[in-house]
C-alpha cells in the first residue's frame, strides 16, 4: 500500500472558523508572541498566558471539521496516511483521520511543567493552582517559541517514506516544519494546495500547485488520488 504524507497547516482550519490570532502587526490578541508563546512570558505572566489558550480552547470547541478535513480521511481506504499538522487543533481528529502527529502540540492538552512527558486530557479553563500528580503547576501542552519540537524527527522520518505528499494551508516558511519537504525524494509527487502558492516548481520537478482554498483544493486532489 502507497504512502501519503500530509502537512497541514493553519489555512485548512481557518475555514472552520478557527482564527490565527496573529495580525499584520505581529500581535496575537493584542499580546506580543513572547508574552503569551515562550517559556520567557509563561515565567513572567502566568495568568495571561493561561488565559490567552483557555479562550482558544473555548472558541475550538464551537467549530467543526470542514470538507477539506472530512475529505482527507477517503484517502484511507485507498492509502497508508500520515498527517503532520502545525495546528494545535483537534479538527483532523474529529473528520475520522487515524495517524495525526501534533508539531506544536495540543490544545484540548495539558501537562506538567515538572514532568513534560504527564501529558492529560483538557476541555475546560487552566487556571493558576491545577497542579499535576506532582503538584507542579500545569501548562498547555503547546510546544512555545524557543522549545524543542519533541516529534520533528518522527515527522521527518515519516516524511522520508513518502510515496506522495501533500502540503495543505500552510506557507512553509516557519521552520523548522517547513525543512519537512527536504526530507522527500525529488521524484515523489508534491501537491500545495494553498490560495497562495510561495514553492517554486523549479526546485521540486513533480510539484502540482493547486492555488485553491483547502475546502475547495484538498476534494479535487483526493478525487484524483483515489481515481489512480
Amino acid at each position: 500500500m502507497k504512502k501519503i504524507v500530509i502537512l497541514t497547516g493553519a489555512g485548512i482550519s481557518a475555514e472552520s472558523g478557527i482564527q490565527t490570532f496573529r495580525g499584520s502587526d505581529g500581535l496575537w490578541e493584542g499580546h506580543d508572541v513572547m508574552e503569551v508563546a515562550s517559556p520567557v512570558g509563561w515565567k513572567n505572566n502566568k495568568e495571561i498566558v493561561l488565559d490567552f489558550y483557555n479562550q482558544r480552547r473555548a472558541q475550538l470547541l464551537t467549530v467543526q471539521p470542514n470538507l477539506a478535513h472530512t475529505s482527507l480521511k477517503l484517502l484511507e481506504y485507498k492509502y497508508e496516511v500520515s498527517i503532520i499538522t502545525q495546528n494545535i487543533d483537534d479538527l483532523h481528529e474529529r473528520a475520522g483521520s487515524s495517524h495525526i502527529i501534533h508539531l506544536h502540540g495540543e490544545l484540548l492538552k495539558s501537562r506538567s511543567t515538572e514532568n513534560p512527558k504527564l501529558i492529560y486530557d483538557c476541555f475546560t479553563d487552566i487556571s493558576i493552582g491545577d497542579v499535576c500528580e506532582l503538584n507542579s503547576q500545569l501548562r498547555p501542552h503547546i510546544v512555545w517559541f524557543g522549545e524543542e519540537v519533541p516529534l520533528l524527527s518522527t515527522a521527518a522520518k515519516i516524511t522520508s517514506m513518502a510515496d506522495v505528499l501533500i502540503i495543505i494551508g500552510t506557507s512553509m516558511q516557519v521552520y523548522p516544519a517547513a525543512n519537512l519537504i527536504n526530507y522527500v525524494s525529488l521524484a515523489t509527487p508534491v501537491y500545495f494546495i494553498d490560495p497562495k502558492p510561495v514553492i517554486q516548481k523549479n526546485y521540486f520537478p513533480n510539484l502540482k500547485i493547486i492555488a485553491e482554498n483547502a475546502s475547495t483544493g484538498v476534494p479535487k486532489v483526493v478525487s484524483q488520488l483515489i481515481d489512480l
